[in-house]
């Protein structure tokens, strides 16, 4: 096992640059709480992405759409105070950039100063370009999103592979190439067939963060949920599970619950006592409020 070199500090945004630059794989996993943030920051993990997908995996929703401003905001205040050396990216949600570019930077500055987020990630480019030169033009850094983009779902046919024709990859090639333009600092390729992801990760120079996309882009990303196993709904087939935590944590649950019903559980070693004069001196507070009782009997 490796993992990436402790080093003091907030990793430089440059640094992504620099990494694909040298052909150094790029980490990104999401986090949604300060202990996954702690967690992600401990292992060395490079970008933790606030993701929209907090909708499904935390807050029990069927589709990322239902995730708000709000909900967004406080998941992201807490990831960041955990992860402190990783670069804090933020999914705006469905519905805080759409709208207008004023939105967008509206909804992107509340992400920095509210939240303590390095960045914010958009999904999609057409209309959502003007949004990227807005947020940019702000100060706010922005990552891009095509292939598979999970807040449109429903209008490429389902959660399935995007770019398995010449023509619909040749259009992720011009998206990929139009957010770069557009002043993205890296761009999400996700569930685009791995041969096409490899060429538009050459065309490009910003980093590629892949998710279903092959190991020709310049960097990584799965749902923390997804990889510790704690997400019962249905995997997409280019997850890897690392651990299986749903199962023990059930097991720890159960076995907690029957040393509980047991008495087992709490032993002494899990208790506090108190001096013998000290607690002789409780007990004379019982005896007196019973004599009392006893003479207005």
């Amino acid at each position: 096992m490796t993992s990436r070199p402790r080093t003091d500090g907030k990793l430089p945004l440059t640094e992504l640059a620099d990494m694909k630059a040298r052909r150094e794989p790029i980490v990104m996993v999401t986090a949604y709480d300060y202990p996954s943030g702690r967690i992600a920051d401990a292992a060395g993990i490079d970008v933790v992405l606030v993701g929209d997908s907090a909708a499904m995996t935390v807050l029990g929703n069927d589709s990322t759409v239902p995730a708000t401003m709000e909900e967004m905001l406080m998941l992201t205040r807490a990831a960041a105070r955990g992860a402190k050396r990783p670069l804090v990216v933020a999914d705006m949600p469905f519905g805080s950039f759409q709208v207008s570019d004023e939105e967008a930077v509206r909804n992107g500055v509340r992400f920095v100063k509210e939240a303590g987020a390095d960045a914010v990630k958009l999904e999609g480019a057409g209309a959502t370009l003007s949004r990227v030169m807005a947020l940019v033009g702000a100060g706010i850094p922005v990552m891009g999103h095509v292939g598979l983009t999970p807040q449109s779902a429903t209008m490429l046919g389902g959660f399935r592979a995007q770019g398995r024709t010449a023509e619909k990859a040749r259009e992720l090639l011009q998206d990929a190439r139009a957010l770069e333009a557009a002043g993205c600092f890296a761009v999400v390729l996700e569930a685009v067939p791995a041969q096409v992801a490899a060429r538009i990760t050459a065309s490009l120079s910003v980093p590629t963060i892949g998710i279903g996309s092959g190991r020709g882009c310049d960097g990584q990303v799965l749902v923390f949920h997804d990889l510790l196993g704690l997400y019962d709904g249905k995997a997409p087939r280019f997850v890897k599970r690392y651990a299986d935590l749903a199962a023990e944590t059930r097991g720890a649950l159960e076995r907690y619950a029957a040393e509980v019903r047991s008495g087992a559980f709490p032993s002494d070693e899990h208790t506090y006592s108190i001096p013998e004069d000290e607690l002789a001196a409780f007990e004379d507070t019982f005896s007196g409020s019973r004599a009392e009782s006893r003479t207005e009997t």
